[in-house]
């Protein structure tokens, strides 16, 4: 069943059909493209088996159903981010850490919210924890190093993940601009003017559009990371 082609007519050998053979690897990888193109959650094992060229029992012969693709999309794609160096202050390290994996998350949409809400395995996630938590230790956080972990990390991918669907739904996202930013001349609602402004400047600036969702995250990271120093102020007292 292996070496059958997907499309009936075809030569039963992939040798004979010029098909390269079957391998986890070469499915996780055509998993990852359509995760690239597609959006994790987007894709079926159908799909992915017409990918590689063959039938779906092929695929979850050699890695699984499909629960089974995406775990191994996600070990992949986290395998693809470098640590930031142990040296770094903890404020820095979380700072590069949340720089970098956004590089990465968003070239596989889907993957953040993935995270978010089911986690990482072991095998995926030990380095990060093991590194982040002992940094955060060291900083004096202390019995919280875990908590801080983790309430950094979620923030991290929830972030990314929100990113994720407003680019997917640009259409939806370009109306709600477009309607929040009408209310910047309501002076009945002095603070809802405010924000309406705020969203015209970006709205109607192209280089401010472009760089959005770049200059919210590092935004929204900052003020966690002065919320997290805040309460390592109390920690220490």
């Amino acid at each position: 069943m292996a070496n059958s082609a997907a499309v009936p007519g075809r030569p039963r050998s992939r040798d004979a059909a010029g098909l390269p053979a079957v391998t986890p690897d070469g499915i996780v990888a055509a998993a990852l493209e359509l995760t690239a193109r597609h959006d994790l959650d987007s894709w079926t094992l159908r799909q992915l088996a017409a990918e590689v060229q063959a039938y779906p029992a092929v695929v979850y012969h050699h890695v699984g159903d499909r629960e089974a693709v995406v775990s191994a999309v996600v070990n992949q794609v986290i395998g693809m981010f470098e640590l930031p160096p142990e040296d770094l202050p903890w404020r820095e390290w979380f700072r590069r850490l949340a720089t970098d994996l956004r590089a990465v998350l968003t070239r596989y949409p889907g993957v953040a919210r993935r995270i978010s809400v089911y986690g990482l395995t072991v095998w995926a996630a030990a380095p990060s924890i093991d590194r982040g938590v002992r940094i955060l230790q060291e900083a004096g956080f202390g019995a919280e190093s875990p908590d801080v972990y983790v309430f950094l990390s979620n923030v991290i991918c929830q972030f990314i993940s929100v990113e994720d669907e407003q680019v997917r739904h640009a259409d939806v996202r370009a109306r709600n601009l477009a309607l929040w930013s009408s209310h910047r001349d309501d002076q009945t609602m002095p603070g809802l003017a405010a924000l309406s402004a705020s969203i015209h400047a970006v709205a109607s600036d192209p280089a401010r559009r472009e760089s959005y969702f770049a200059d919210t995250f590092d935004y929204s990271i900052e003020r966690c990371l002065d919320g997290v120093a805040a309460r390592l102020d109390i920690i220490r007292k």
